[in-house]
C-alpha cells in the first residue's frame, strides 16, 4: 500500500510539472503573438494611409511658411495692379490723398498730400504733418523712411512703379473708386486693423440714418443742387451730378432730392448765363473751386452771384443758398462726408 501511495505521488508531481511547462509555453506564445500584432499594426499604418502622410507634410509646410511669414513680418495681398508684399503691422505710412481714411481709423500719416494749385486738405487739420508735393519728385518720400505707401485709383501703373521703388505700395482697386465705405475697409486691412473699420462704419451708418430722417422732416422733397463757383480769370458756375464722387452721398445716402438738371450728367457741368433764369432749384449748396469766400483773389468771381439773373433763382430769392467751405466738400472720403452731414443739419435747421 505504501509503495502504491509513493508511486501515485511521484506520478502526480510529474503530471503537474508537464502541465506547468505547457502553461508557460502557452503564455509565452500568446505574448509573442500580441507583440507581433502590435508591431505589424504600427509598421502597416503609414503604408496604409499615404494621403494622411501627404496631408501631414502639407500641414507641416504650411505651418513652416506661416512661421516664416510671421518672422519676416510681411504678407501678400491683392491690390489694383496685382499682388504686393506688405508689412503685417506697418508703422510709418503715407496714404497719398487717403489721409482722411487713416485719421478716421486713428492712424496718423507720416506725410500728407499737397498740390501747389490747391494746397492740402485743410479740413483734416494736419498742420504739423509735412507735405508731399505730388507734382514734384517722388524721391522726396525717401527721407521719411516709410514702411508702406497707399495710393488711390487715380495713380497709373508708371507712377505706381515709382512709388514701389521707395516702399511697398498698395493701390486701391478701381472697383472701389468713389466708394468711401469699401476704401475705408481696404485701408484698414492693409494697416492691419480691419476690426477698426467695422467700428468706424457702425458709427457712420448710425449718423447717416439719423441725419436722413431729420433732413426728410426739414426739407422733404424740395430739390437740392450742389454748385461750384469756379474762380480765376473766367468765373463760371458748375452744377455737380447727383452721382458726383464728392457730393453724390447727399442723394444716395441721405435721400435728398436732386434737381433734375443734375441727374444723368457726368461729374459736373457748366451752367451758362442764359440758363440761369430757368434754374428753378429750391435749395443750393455752393463753394469756391479754390481758396475761401474771403480770399482776395476770389472776390471778382463772387461778384457773379450779384447779377440780376442769379437773383431770380428761387433758392436765391428765398434765402436758401448755403455757402460752404470747399475743402471737405471737394472730397468724398469718410471724414469729409461726416462733416458734410454736420453742415447740412445746421444749414437746414434739421
Amino acid at each position: 500500500m505504501k509503495g502504491m501511495k509513493g508511486t501515485g505521488s511521484n506520478s502526480s508531481r510529474g503530471m503537474f510539472s508537464v502541465l506547468a511547462v505547457i502553461l508557460i509555453l502557452a503564455i509565452a506564445l500568446v505574448g509573442c503573438g500580441n507583440n507581433g500584432n502590435n508591431g505589424n499594426a504600427e509598421s502597416a499604418s503609414p503604408a496604409a494611409s499615404p494621403s494622411a502622410a501627404a496631408a501631414s507634410d502639407e500641414s507641416a509646410a504650411a505651418t513652416a511658411s506661416a512661421s516664416a511669414s510671421a518672422e519676416s513680418g510681411t504678407r501678400t495681398v491683392e491690390d489694383g495692379f496685382g499682388t504686393v508684399e506688405i508689412p503685417v503691422h506697418p508703422e510709418r505710412v503715407a496714404g497719398i490723398y487717403l489721409e482722411d481714411y487713416m485719421l478716421a481709423l486713428g492712424v496718423a500719416p507720416v506725410v500728407q498730400w499737397y498740390h501747389p494749385s490747391w494746397g492740402k486738405q485743410d479740413y483734416l487739420g494736419l498742420d504739423d504733418v509735412p507735405t508731399f508735393d505730388i507734382t514734384g519728385e517722388m524721391e522726396a518720400l525717401i527721407a521719411y523712411d516709410l514702411d508702406l505707401i497707399i495710393v488711390d485709383p487715380g495713380i497709373n501703373e508708371a507712377q505706381y512703379e515709382m512709388y514701389s521703388k521707395i516702399a511697398p505700395t498698395y493701390r486701391i482697386p478701381d472697383s472701389m473708386r468713389g466708394d468711401a465705405v469699401q476704401t475705408l475697409k481696404a485701408v484698414a486691412d492693409v494697416l492691419g486693423i480691419p476690426d477698426k473699420a467695422d467700428a468706424v462704419l457702425a458709427a457712420y451708418d448710425a449718423k447717416v440714418a439719423d441725419a436722413k430722417s431729420r433732413l426728410q422732416a426739414a426739407v422733404g422733397d424740395q430739390t437740392v443742387a450742389v454748385v461750384r463757383l469756379d474762380v480765376g480769370d473766367k468765373p463760371d458756375l458748375r452744377l455737380f451730378s447727383d452721382t458726383n464722387a464728392y457730393t453724390g452721398m447727399l442723394f444716395k445716402d441721405l435721400g435728398l432730392t436732386p434737381h433734375p438738371w443734375s441727374v444723368g450728367i457726368d461729374g459736373h457741368e457748366a451752367i451758362s448765363q442764359e440758363k440761369i433764369p430757368e434754374f428753378d432749384v429750391e435749395h443750393m449748396i455752393i463753394f469756391p473751386s479754390n481758396g475761401t469766400w474771403t480770399s482776395k483773389e476770389n472776390q471778382s468771381a463772387i461778384e457773379l452771384l450779384d447779377s440780376p439773373l442769379w437773383k431770380n433763382v428761387p433758392a436765391v430769392k428765398n434765402g436758401h443758398v448755403y455757402r460752404v467751405e470747399r475743402s471737405h466738400w471737394q472730397s468724398g472720403a469718410i471724414t469729409a462726408n461726416s462733416m458734410k452731414i454736420d453742415d447740412l443739419l445746421k444749414l437746414f435747421g434739421a
